[in-house]
């Protein structure tokens, strides 16, 4: 077993891409790629270069500037832009855009194997910005990266859709402008969705804010979210709306800044599901008065910054926000022993643009 370790070491490499270098496009080094390689990609724009990577362990990278996958009508195996089938995979500094395939699921990235990093990255004008299968080993990492404009236009396609993975963690992110879709649609067991900007703006027409399908474990922390006014759906965030089929069915709703705009129909969080666990706290809400429809507790919401109360903890999981989202794609982190005040802190965010 050691030989064996030391022997995928030795050979792990990075490759060079660029018109100048070796491999002179992605899917040259895609090809050539081997376990734990490390691809740096020139900065440059790289128009219908579409790939299949299924080496494990690879770390893509984008150097010395902005790396431009156009789809330009290419598609690997008419899934997606990039198509990764190996396990555990970094992405960065990568933008993907205009993935559109005959059943309309054209993504940036087709997650297929296990585990997957993304940071740095831009997704834009493809009918599916991130589309993750199933697979219940598997944990997403999403951060730092904007998705907007992404989908069809059918409802079926979004910004990002992650499938039946174990962990998904979306944080300091922009979405935005998705096409009819949702925002961030997630089928995962656990999911994390914490200092984000989930906007329509005033001219996005998404359906759900934040969708979680089958529910699971679920924490919405400290997220500047906005439902504009041309949004296909009157709930910002929807909960087991497909049937409560996680494990656990607990969602907690916690210091996040909403400002509701679709005048029919506006509520903030649709719970469903046979009595799951949900909280609905401290957040700073407008354009509603609808805090919760469905089962569950909405207490310390649309109130005054000196009402704050201990949000406490969840098992190992603590619900007191800890960074502020910074737009575009940043964060501040929240000073230890700062006065917890209701809403994301977001002062120094301008909602709608």
């Amino acid at each position: 077993m050691m030989s064996a370790f030391f022997s995928v070491m030795t050979l792990a490499a990075v490759l060079h891409v660029g018109p100048a270098q070796q491999f002179k496009t992605p899917s040259a080094a895609a090809a050539g790629a081997h376990d734990g390689d490390t691809i740096e990609i020139a900065a440059g724009e790289y128009a219908g270069d579409v790939a299949v990577w299924s080496a494990n362990k690879l770390t893509i990278r984008g150097v010395n500037g902005t790396v431009h996958l156009a789809a330009n009508g290419k598609s690997a195996q008419q899934k997606a832009i990039w198509v990764i089938r190996g396990n555990d995979t970094t992405v960065e500094h990568i933008e993907f855009s205009g993935c559109h395939v005959p059943d309309h699921n054209g993504a940036g990235i087709r997650q297929e194997g296990r585990g997957l990093i993304v940071r740095h990255c831009r997704f834009r004008n493809n009918e599916d910005g991130i589309l993750a299968g199933a697979n219940p080993e598997s944990d997403i990492l999403v951060e730092y990266s904007e998705f907007g404009p992404n989908g069809h236009g059918d409802g079926l396609s979004h910004n990002i859709y992650i499938g039946r993975i174990r962990k998904f963690t979306f944080q300091f992110c922009y979405s935005h402008h998705a096409n009819i879709g949702h925002l961030v649609k997630s089928r995962a067991e656990q999911n994390f969705i914490y200092y984000n900007r989930l906007a329509d703006e005033q001219d996005g027409r998404s359906s759900y804010v934040i969708d979680l399908p089958n529910g699971g474990q679920s924490f919405i922390i400290g997220n500047i979210i906005q439902h504009g006014p041309r949004a296909e759906n009157g709930v910002a965030v929807s909960y087991a709306a497909e049937g409560a089929k996680s494990a656990r069915q607990e969602l907690y709703v916690v210091n996040n800044t909403v400002v509701h705009e679709r005048a029919r129909g506006a509520s903030f969080v649709r719970a469903a599901g046979p009595s799951p666990t949900v909280r609905v706290i401290n957040n700073l809400v407008t354009g509603t008065t609808q805090m919760l429809t469905g089962p569950g507790v909405a207490t310390n919401n649309l109130d005054t910054l000196a009402s704050a109360i201990d949000v406490g903890k969840v098992g190992e999981f603590s619900l007191v926000p800890t960074f502020r989202y910074r737009h575009p794609l940043g964060a501040i982190a929240r000073a230890p022993g700062e006065k917890l005040e209701i809403g994301a802190g977001s002062v120094l965010n301008k909602v709608s643009q």
